[in-house]
């Protein structure tokens, strides 16, 4: 085939010459007309074998099947993403795990993921995709199940009650807590029981992003795909959104329901843990009730074969490009690893992969850890911080996710273009990232941490323990933290000193730690105050950056979907999320988990001694360190976006040419409005003049 010249259907400023065949190549498109065989795609009605109904076939449609992609998606991401991320902080405390592990437990839906993402995408692009979202409906719901097993096999939640919450004289009876190393193991068997329903919960979400959405881009033109796509990521960011919402409410709910009647604790006791596990078991309903209505879609929706005539490539030019011509190539498993070098000598296809690793491990992130980084920068409760979390998370996800489809749809942009609108978002979201360093808090005063105890200069050496309270036996494992009227934190009423306490506990009296106002040593339940107000100013411009990070998403999908060829989109997308797990979202957590735990200034401590999960945290280095990360990853992220710009090379017009000529004549007809139309009037003419 000869060179030709770039497609003009994707340069928009160049300007082609050369009419001389442009009449035999308009006779061609008028009169060239090829059929496909319906039997090729397996088009059929809604139902199961013989069995199909009249008043299901409403459903038979691109937008029946999107409705319910978008249920599963939302129940994906409603556990992954939502109900794992805001609880994961009461499953520290509850199981006395480190942020390292609770990232370890959270990546592992993306190890399953990632594992099993080849395999799928290759093996299942050829086949009954329905069925595939099915099957993933199905392990969503058991991974789900399996999750929240601890709860029904770990006893009943020992808050250490039994414990003196006041100074306890020498002389005393009252008992201190021993070692128990039995309940150390039992806790850690626990860390593979959800270690395995993530599992699970890969294995389900592998088809959703890959079979599922190639699924939608084989029903609807190219001008409806991106919107289509759009509002299918959009719709599942709202599993998210359900599961924090759901969750913060549970979290209100005491972990233990048939014991609430019989606990003392308050919600603002932070030894108060909430019932994180009744929203799995809610998912794991939900999720299996899907399963029947996917698997009544047929392998193809009715119209696929004339979509698909329709389209025109713009797979990106490249050297070893051509052996996707060949017949049959790419069709058998045992073409597996050729397909896939062939996938991985594409550079466009390669630098959009490397962003989308970049955007993966910021966003998982994010996402894990928002929760605690509001309930510890700005003084709130786990509750109120998970459900502001999830109020800009959420919906700046779903508008992104949606306005990017909208545009791309909108303005008919093209591959090239889909990938400068992706290098614009993310440069604007990394100017916004900074303003975790602009909004932070400074920690509030912490005897033995960040305060001294009255004279004694123990906050240098980070030790809880001072004159003032030397003789009181405090128990390290015991954090309920108080506050003096001198508006220091202590870590307890004993370490401040407190010998007396009103009969509900809520305020602390004789308190030889805290200095005398207005001739009181007196301290009240719970944490001061925070006097900072940076909070709302945060969250508005997250907002907008949470916004501009998921606008980049959308173009980028897009785009991995159109520079490959046709009958590699299921399996490109399988690579481009393997990348994505294996050094974005997997990594992410842990990363994030070990940059968090860096910054924590006051470890938990058992009756053993080890160490747990960290009560405080420094604010400021917490801030610094989270806006390196960010910055860094947005910062490949748009060098990566501006790499496969420049490196894209449209079809020749040769190719696309015999594309439209090989297919149906109505798509340059104009009197079919039922169709979308794949390129302007104004393309349609670059091309003819291009002869």
């Amino acid at each position: 085939m000869d060179k030709g010249l770039d497609n003009p259907a994707f340069i928009v400023d160049g300007t082609l010459n050369g009419e001389q065949n442009s009449k035999s190549i308009r006779e061609n498109l008028e009169i060239r007309e090829v059929k496909t065989s319906e039997q090729e795609f397996e088009e059929g009605p809604c139902g199961w074998g013989l069995f199909t109904p009249n008043f299901i076939q409403c459903c038979n449609n691109p937008k029946g099947y999107l409705a319910f992609y978008s249920l599963l998606g939302i129940t994906q991401g409603a556990l992954v993403n939502g109900l794992v991320n805001i609880n994961i902080s009461t499953i520290e405390k509850r199981y006395n795990l480190s942020s390292v592990i609770a990232g370890v437990i959270s990546t592992g839906y993306d190890m399953s993921f990632c594992a099993l993402s080849l395999f799928v995408s290759y093996y299942g692009q050829k086949g009954h995709k329905p069925r595939w979202l099915a099957f993933s409906a199905f392990m969503l719901g058991l991974g789900s199940l399996v999750f929240c097993l601890p709860h029904f096999t770990g006893g009943l939640y020992n808050y250490g009650a039994e414990i003196s919450e006041t100074c306890t004289l020498p002389n005393s009876n009252s008992s201190t807590p021993e070692c128990n190393p039995s309940t150390m193991l039992t806790s850690s068997n626990f860390i593979f029981v959800f270690l395995l329903g993530q599992l699970l919960h890969g294995v389900g979400g592998t088809p959703l992003y890959t079979l599922g959405m190639v699924y939608i881009d084989d029903s609807v033109s190219t001008v409806k795909s991106s919107l289509y796509i759009g509002i299918g990521n959009g719709m599942s960011v709202l599993g998210p959104a359900v599961g924090y919402i759901l969750g913060g409410q549970l979290l209100d709910i005491y972990i233990d329901v048939n014991e609430v009647s019989t606990i003392p604790l308050l919600q603002k006791d932070p030894r108060w843990l909430g019932a994180w596990w009744i929203g799995f078991i809610l998912c794991w309903i939900l999720a299996w009730c899907l399963i029947l209505p996917l698997t009544c879609f047929p392998k193809h929706l009715p119209g696929t074969a004339e979509v698909q005539l329709q389209k025109v490539s713009q797979a990106h030019r490249y050297e070893s490009a051509g052996v996707f011509k060949q017949d049959h190539f790419g069709e058998t498993f045992s073409d597996f690893f050729a397909v896939l070098w062939m996938l991985l000598k594409n550079s466009v296809f390669v630098f959009l992969a490397i962003a989308s690793i970049a955007e993966g491990l910021v966003i998982t992130g994010f996402v894990t850890f928002m929760p605690k980084y509001i309930e510890n920068q700005f003084g709130q409760t786990a509750s109120l911080a998970a459900t502001l979390g999830g109020v800009v998370l959420i919906p700046g996800a779903f508008l992104g996710q949606i306005a990017g489809g909208i545009i791309i749809s909108k303005l008919k942009l093209h591959c090239r273009d889909m990938i400068k609108m992706a290098a614009v978002t993310s440069m604007l979201s990394l100017l916004f990232s900074f303003i975790f360093i602009f909004a932070k808090c400074s920690n509030h005063p912490f005897a033995g941490v960040n305060q001294d105890y009255n004279l004694s200069r123990t906050a240098e050496k980070f030790n809880l323990d001072a004159p003032c309270n030397d003789e009181c036996h405090c128990i390290r494992s015991y954090y309920n933290p108080v506050c003096g009227a001198d508006d220091v934190q202590y870590f307890s009423a004993c370490y401040a000193g407190c010998t007396n306490a009103t009969d509900n506990s809520q305020v602390y009296q004789d308190c030889s730690c805290i200095q005398t106002v207005a001739d009181a040593h007196v301290a009240h339940e719970g944490k001061c105050g925070s006097s900072c107000n940076n909070l709302p100013i945060f969250l508005g411009f997250f907002l907008i950056a949470v916004i501009l990070t998921f606008m980049t998403s959308t173009p980028i999908t897009i785009a991995v979907l159109r520079c490959v060829p046709d009958n590699q989109r299921s399996f490109s997308l399988g690579i481009q999320w393997v990348f994505v797990r294996l050094l974005g979202t997997i990594p992410g957590p842990i990363l994030f988990g070990t940059v968090i735990d860096l910054s924590c200034v006051l470890w938990n401590e058992d009756d053993c001694g080890h160490r747990g999960a960290c009560w405080i945290y420094d604010n400021a280095k917490m801030a610094y360190m989270l806006t390196a990360i960010g910055t860094s990853c947005k910062l490949i992220s748009f060098l990566a976006t501006i790499a496969a710009y420049f490196q894209y090379r449209p079809p020749q017009v040769a190719e696309v040419t015999e594309q439209i000529a090989n297919g149906p004549s109505s798509l340059w007809g104009f009197n079919n409005e039922d169709q979308d139309q794949d390129l302007t009037v104004t393309d349609r003419e670059n091309v003819h003049t291009a002869h």
